[in-house]
């Protein structure tokens, strides 16, 4: 079967927790095991809640969010895997009697426990300066593999001696010079116990071998073909690293960019681009927040994903920003300008409509706060988003109540619907 030229994205457009997960399940569910969930940016910090009709419920991290509807996941050599939180996805998805396909490029860099632990002591330690991390080693493991002598990808894996030496050179030399560097020098002896435990460098090299049995290490050339490609973007538009504001972001490009790098490598020629957001606004974790809010702005918010947590704190709430919005989208936008072979249609999803009840919809346009009915503040926020306001309008309402629209005509690659999902804590 040749490959198929068109592909689905879904970018987050805010500071993530928009609903990408849910949207890429709607779309998923339409093309069923035919699709194949491309990871593109982030790692296990990612938590895209999904709610199938029927009540089953997974925050997926590694795995894609197509999963219940049978696609396979491929992660990219722009995600990073991290054994350790893939084996519990892995467990917590055999609980619901799910096996999911993962394939992972040989090019992935690998989280190892001691990123772990030099994100988690470091966050810890900065106390009101915090810069909003999940605590997962993320970018430390980006930083990491700038070393070549302790760079580790999933390629380097399978052998163990390898692997071996690499920890241990992680442990013993880059670690303590990591928290130096970090001006917390003092914090390698008080974990030293921890860090140069020999029961975590043993653990992990069994986790790697069980993390090897459950995934096929592949490239794309071999995994994607006669798939329908569905790209699952992590965290939002306001936390790419050039982009977001420094240093409360995530070290990955959140957008278009790593999209149009494996669009032209795979020979893709055009991309149906979806961007998400919620009615309102959300971030979890420090950074700015324009308009923040006390609490919650509708009395029907529930979001039972993002709970508190030790580095990042309480989810918190603003009004929508359409200003901030068009800013974001513009900018993704104008990275496809530069790739005039490609063709890109952009379309919008706003999610959690449901929690706003009753009760007119708020936000903020010009400096100004404004309110309007649902269906009136759709139209301004996809005109601010620049897809037109007289555009088509797809309300989807689910027998749970819950409610999102999407603009644009019908997507590609054989999607005919969209089947509803429930939007509450959707990330």
């Amino acid at each position: 079967m040749g490959q198929n030229l068109t592909a689905q994205v879904v970018i987050g457009a805010q500071f993530g927790d928009e609903g990408k997960g849910r949207m890429t399940a709607a779309y998923a569910a339409a093309v069923g095991s035919d699709g194949i969930v491309v990871r593109f940016n982030g790692g296990a910090q990612a938590g895209h809640t999904v709610v199938t009709p029927e009540g089953r419920r997974h925050v997926f991290s590694h795995v894609g969010s197509g999963t219940f509807a049978g696609a396979a996941t491929f992660l990219s050599r722009f995600f990073v895997s991290n054994p350790l939180l893939f084996l519990k996805e892995w467990e917590a998805l055999a609980t619901q009697g799910v096996r999911p396909t993962v394939y992972v490029d040989p090019d992935s860099p690998v989280t190892t426990p001691y990123d772990m632990m030099i994100n988690q002591i470091v966050e810890q330690a900065r106390g009101a300066r915090r810069h909003g991390s999940c605590g997962v080693g993320f970018g430390e493991t980006l930083e990491r593999n700038l070393t070549p002598a302790c760079a580790l990808t999933v390629g380097d894996l399978a052998d163990t001696a390898t692997l071996t030496l690499r920890l241990e050179a992680i442990r013993r030399c880059y670690a303590p010079g990591r928290l130096a560097q970090l001006g917390f020098g003092a914090a390698y002896a008080q974990n030293r116990t921890l860090l140069q435990s020999d029961a975590i460098l043993e653990h992990f090299i069994a986790d790697a071998r069980r993390f090897l049995d459950r995934v096929t290490v592949m490239g794309a050339k071999v995994a994607i073909p006669g798939r329908c490609l569905l790209f699952e973007g992590a965290q939002g538009l306001l936390l790419d690293q050039e982009r977001g504001c420094f240093p409360h972001v995530t070290r990955s490009h959140t957008g278009l960019r790593n999209v149009l790098f494996l669009a032209d490598e795979w020979g893709l020629k055009r991309l149906e681009v979806t961007y998400v957001t919620r009615a309102y606004l959300t971030r979890h974790g420090a950074g700015p927040l324009p308009h923040e809010l006390p609490g919650k702005p509708y009395p029907g918010v529930d979001d039972p994903t993002n709970r508190p947590n030790p580095y990042q704190g309480s989810l918190r709430f603003a009004w929508l920003d359409l200003d901030l919005l068009q800013q974001a989208i513009a900018a993704d936008r104008a990275d496809a300008a530069r790739s005039p072979a490609l063709t890109v249609h952009p379309r919008l999803a706003i999610t959690c409509l449901d929690q706003i009840g009753a009760e007119k919809m708020r936000y903020y346009q010009g400096g100004r706060r404004r309110q309007a009915t649902i269906e009136s503040g759709m139209a301004a926020v996809a005109a601010a988003a620049g897809m037109g306001s007289g555009g088509q309008w797809n309300i989807n309402a689910g027998s749970d109540g819950s409610r999102y629209g999407e603009t644009g005509p019908v997507p590609a690659c054989g999607i005919s619907g969209l089947v509803d999902r429930k939007a509450s804590g959707a990330a």
